[in-house]
This record gives C-alpha cells, sequence and structure tokens, in this order.
C-alpha cells in the first residue's frame, strides 16, 4: 500500500514539473520586452489613427448629396432673409434642430412640386385614363399638393410636439423641483432632469439639455430661456419661462413657483381629459347609427320576416 501511494505521488509530482516545464518554455517563447511592446502599441494607434482621418476625409453620400442641396440653395437665394429665418423657426419648433435641415426642407419644398407633377404626368400617359379637360387641372393639383404638402408636415409634426410637451412638462418640472431644493442651480437642475429624462421624455430631454447648454454659454441668461419659450411653441413652456424669469429677477423661491406651476398643468392636463371623456358619447352617436343600429334591426327583425314570407 505505501509503495502504491509513494507511485501515484510520484506521478503527481512529475505532472506538475512537467506543466511547470511546459508554462516557462510558452513564457520565454512568447515573452516580448516592454519597450517592444510599447512600440507595437504605438505603431498600432496610428495605423488606426490615419485609417480615421482618411475615412473621415473621405466624403459620404450624405454629405455629397447635402452639399448639392447647399449649393442649388445658395445659387436661388434660398436661405437669406426674413423667410430663411421664419423657416428655420419653423423647422425648430418642429424639432428639427440640424442646421443642414433648413437645406433640406427648402430643397424637399422646390424638388416635390416638380417630382409630384412629373409622376402624375407619367401617370397619365401610361396607366391612367384622364380626359384632355381635366388633364391641365389635374397636373396643376399634383404640383399644389406637393408644394403644399411640406407645410402640412411640419405643421403637423409641430403640433404633435406641442402636444407631448405639454403632457409630460408636469413630471419634468416635478424632477427640477427635487433638483432644485437639493441645492444644485438651474442650468445643473436642467442637465441633471435632460439625463434622467432621456429615454422616457425625448423631446422635453433635449429641450432642457439645450437651454442647459445655452445657460452656460450665452452671456445673456435671458436670451436662453427666451430661446426656450420660442423652440417650444407652447403656453406651458413659455408659462415656465415667465416663472424662471420673475425667479432670478425679483429672487422668488425657485421650488415653490415649479411646484405651482407643475399642479396647474396637471390639472389642466386633467381637466382636459375629462373634456374629452365629456365628448364621446356625442362623438359615438354617429358610428352607433351608422354601424350598430342597422344591424341590431336586422337582427330583431329577420326571423319576424322570415316567418312572415313562409307563411305566404
Amino acid at each position: 500500500m505505501d509503495l502504491a501511494a509513494s507511485d501515484k505521488s510520484f506521478v503527481v509530482m512529475i505532472a506538475a514539473a512537467a506543466f511547470v516545464v511546459f508554462w516557462a518554455a510558452c513564457m520565454a517563447m512568447t515573452y516580448e520586452p516592454p519597450i517592444e511592446a510599447r512600440l507595437r502599441a504605438l505603431r498600432t494607434r496610428r495605423m488606426k489613427t490615419r485609417s480615421e482621418q482618411s475615412r473621415a476625409a473621405k466624403p459620404t453620400t450624405r454629405q455629397t448629396s447635402l452639399g448639392l442641396m447647399r449649393q442649388l440653395a445658395d445659387r436661388l437665394n434660398l436661405l437669406r432673409g426674413a423667410a430663411a429665418d421664419q423657416t428655420t423657426r419653423k423647422l425648430r419648433q418642429a424639432g428639427f434642430h440640424s442646421r443642414d435641415a433648413s437645406v433640406v426642407y427648402v430643397f424637399v419644398k422646390l424638388a416635390l412640386p416638380l417630382a409630384s407633377g412629373f409622376l402624375v404626368i407619367l401617370l397619365t400617359s401610361t396607366v391612367i385614363q384622364v380626359s384632355e379637360d381635366m388633364i391641365l387641372p389635374v397636373w396643376m393639383g399634383a404640383v399644389l399638393v406637393g408644394f403644399v404638402m411640406p407645410e402640412l408636415y411640419i405643421k403637423n409634426v409641430t403640433q404633435k410636439r406641442r402636444e407631448i410637451l405639454n403632457g409630460v412638462l408636469p413630471e419634468g418640472l416635478d424632477l427640477l423641483t427635487i433638483c432644485v431644493e437639493a441645492g444644485l442651480s438651474i442650468d445643473a437642475a436642467f442637465r441633471r432632469v435632460a439625463k434622467e429624462m432621456r429615454g422616457s421624455m425625448a423631446e422635453l430631454a433635449t429641450e432642457f439639455e439645450m437651454t442647459a447648454i445655452e445657460l452656460t454659454y450665452l452671456p445673456d441668461r435671458q436670451q436662453a430661456l427666451e430661446n426656450m419659450a420660442e423652440r417650444s411653441d407652447s403656453p406651458a413652456v413659455a408659462a415656465l419661462v415667465n416663472a424662471l424669469r420673475q425667479t432670478e429677477k425679483y429672487g422668488t423661491p425657485l421650488a415653490n413657483s415649479l411646484r405651482i406651476l407643475s399642479q396647474e398643468f396637471r390639472q389642466t392636463r386633467a381637466s382636459k381629459a375629462e373634456e374629452k371623456g365629456a365628448r364621446m358619447p356625442a362623438l359615438m352617436t354617429v358610428p352607433l347609427m351608422v354601424f350598430i343600429l342597422p344591424t341590431l334591426i336586422a337582427v330583431l327583425l329577420a326571423p319576424a320576416l322570415m316567418s312572415a314570407f313562409s307563411l305566404t
């Protein structure tokens, strides 16, 4: 028994020694001096930087198309004057804050009537049969629709964004109140709330984040608040801006003002929901009479009619 145990221990020692020798040989073969490792890392970083620079220097398809749109707009003087400022303001109210948004909008507004007119001309010439008296009105209507569609789209997006801001503003004011009571400044509170609301309330988070940036870098803080009211185009956000301006001007407690505004906006939202609920019976009258009432009458009168016809 002692001999068997000694044999087992001898085998274990040999296996351990073999493992140590193998590990030492691998380390000796793969050993790299520190200076060589640092040089190799430096070469890799240089190659990565050069590839990124070449990739950035090479214009993409999107950049090329935006450049062509900008050249066309500059040649036609479409981005100058009061009309261009008004277009930029409307796009910001719709949530398009990019510097290229006005270029794309102007190009689409210019190209869409031509594209819709050409499409209708192609369809009426090949697929759809239209009388000769109606061809010209149809073409003019297609051009008019293509001209009006961008305006309607921007107006629709602006209205939906305004409704979203009015709906989520009470929760944002609650978070602002907590941050202000914790001792944060107004720009830090805007930045913190924007970070917390980025996933659930993206529109309000974007407005708060841009306002925080402007409060930090603009020399006039009142201008930053006015920009937020102008971008949002919302009475609720305008009331918030007035409260913030009065707080900075007269030194009134900011947390109390935010709490009162939050309660008022929440009550307004509840009253609008109650108003919509009160309108539902009147709105359901027409579908009830058109769809449900004829079916109910048919179900009730069908047996009597069938029995009357069977008797005759």
